[in-house]
């Protein structure tokens, strides 16, 4: 999932609305922007098969340090208490330690059952979504649309940058999930890597956009 990510960010600035949507960006994608880092350092793995499901050639084969549920849950824990110690604030930390959970159980959604519990000899699951195109499209863009309207019902722009900042932001995001999944597979797990390190942009996009918009 990609967009679905983004949308549980984007949604959840209602429940803690004093949280910079930079940081729900980071923590919705957390375990995305680890997982490149661990791939250059070789600590995970992935390999390109092109058509082992509809939508990704990406076979996910050795991943738990980011992606097993413990490890999710781990990230979760360690983000939310770096909140709440900037913040002091026990309900923003639990929120943004949510987010960070949250990614898992919609990636359960759309994988294949490469999903480890713990460790890669562990029960992996998945419910294959990404096998359907159309179902997958659905999910993706009606999380994200929803999430956009929850954000933009919570707040509003209060100059140029704070509406049009955010509109060029979600038109990015969109126009680089439909080029990932019509585009020609990546010829390599460093190039997928160095790319996954890109997100990054979006996070202090995110970041510096929400600093142009006031809670309503």
């Amino acid at each position: 999932m990609f967009l679905g990510h983004f949308a549980i960010a984007l949604a959840a600035k209602r429940a803690t609305p004093n949280t910079s949507l930079g940081t729900l960006f980071a923590a919705a994608q957390l375990v995305d922007l680890l997982w490149p880092m661990f791939l250059l350092l070789g600590m995970e793995h992935v390999a390109i098969v092109p058509g082992i499901t509809t939508v990704t050639p990406l076979d996910f084969w050795d991943y738990p340090i980011t992606h097993s549920l413990v490890g999710s849950i781990g990230w979760a824990v360690l983000f939310g208490v770096g909140v709440y110690l900037r913040t002091k604030n026990r309900s923003s930390a639990l929120v943004v330690g949510s987010v960070v959970a949250s990614h898992w159980f919609l990636d359960l959604l759309m994988h294949q059952p490469d999903l480890p519990l713990t460790t890669n000899t562990s029960a992996k699951l998945g419910f294959g979504m990404w096998n359907n195109l159309p179902l997958t499209f659905l999910c993706e863009f009606g999380l994200f649309f929803l999430g956009v309207a929850i954000y933009m019902r919570t707040t509003t722009a209060i100059d140029n940058i704070g509406r049009w900042g955010l509109l060029t932001l979600l038109g990015s995001l969109g126009a680089i999930y439909l080029a990932s999944v019509f585009g020609p597979p990546p010829p390599n797990a460093q190039s997928i890597a160095i790319a996954g390190n890109a997100t990054w942009l979006f996070v202090a996009w995110a970041w510096w956009t929400d600093r142009h918009r006031g809670v309503r």
